[in-house]
């Protein structure tokens, strides 16, 4: 039996709150669905990404031991897009492999963020 789940989402706890809100909504362009206090939420595809206090920040990317999680845009050209961000102050590392396009980059707080080209036959 399958869950009904109606919206789907992703919170992220974060120490440096007020940095991590402008980056995902004035540089990565994710719009303000609502918010309240230490808290806002963002579209993000047809779920959310909701920007919590509460989080832990490093300078540089987290380890994998501390937050194991990627946030994935899947992105029509990663080119384009790293170059958009690269634009916006984003340093953005594009890897090349058999299987695809990815471009990672970090947050305020340090957690990874990568674009996939979108033309994966996977997510068709």
């Amino acid at each position: 039996m399958a869950l009904r789940v109606k919206t789907h989402g992703i919170i992220l706890g974060t120490e440096r709150f007020d940095e991590c809100v402008r980056f995902y909504r004035d540089v990565l362009g994710l719009p303000v669905w609502f918010e309240k206090d230490h808290l806002v939420c963002l579209r993000f595809g047809d779920g959310y990404l909701m920007i919590e206090t509460g989080g832990v920040a490093r300078d540089g990317r987290k380890p994998n031991q501390e937050n194991p999680t990627m946030l994935r845009l899947n992105v029509e050209n990663v080119d384009s897009a790293a170059a958009e961000l690269e634009a916006r102050g984003v340093s953005v590392e594009i890897k090349r492999f058999n299987w695809g396009t990815v471009g990672t980059f970090i947050d305020p707080d340090g957690n990874a963020c990568e674009l996939k080209n979108a033309d994966d036959p996977f997510f068709s």
